[in-house]
């Protein structure tokens, strides 16, 4: 593994790492990290930064759904433009390619069941190149990003056991 993927790798595990942590552990200096992770953001390997959060702690009202979508690819822009006319909705957090029997996976938030349903409904099945789609609700989180969600209640059942 060159030193990029080393560095990309440390960032994707805590985007919190501060250039200085990161030359310590690649043996590198601060200067050289910090121009290899700007090259990085540049050129659009690093596209973001994210917290992760555990909305079920706090008292916003918030649902996540996973959609299935079939759609005739349009001539000469493939699946491209289609996917592009979906992920420009504000709800959409990520739109994926998917092999086998359908061909998108949108992922999408609300504040509720029904707002998600709505946006299906009104702004996602109608459009021009959607065949059908297929809405599933996450009803609850476990692990996402390689980030556990309450690793405290797996701590306490170690303790029990």
């Amino acid at each position: 593994m060159n030193v990029q993927e080393k560095i990309l790798t440390m960032l994707e595990q805590d985007a919190r790492l501060t250039p200085a942590q990161i030359a310590d552990m690649v043996e590198l200096p601060v200067a050289e990290v910090q121009e290899i992770i700007r090259e990085l953001e540049r050129s659009n390997t690093i596209l973001g930064y994210r917290t992760l959060i555990d909305w079920d702690k706090t008292e916003k009202d918030h649902v996540t759904a996973l959609i299935e979508v079939k759609i005739t690819p349009q001539k000469g822009m493939g699946f491209d433009e289609i996917a592009r006319q979906i992920y420009s909705h504000h709800q959409v957090e990520s739109v994926y390619l998917m092999s086998g029997g359908f061909d998108l996976t949108v992922i999408i938030s609300g504040r509720t069941m029904r707002e998600v349903a709505r946006f299906v409904s009104e702004q996602l099945a109608p459009m021009e190149n959607v065949l059908s789609t297929g809405t599933h609700f996450i009803l609850k989180k476990y692990k996402e990003q390689g980030v556990e969600f309450d690793p405290a209640e797996n701590d306490l059942r170690e303790v029990m056991i």
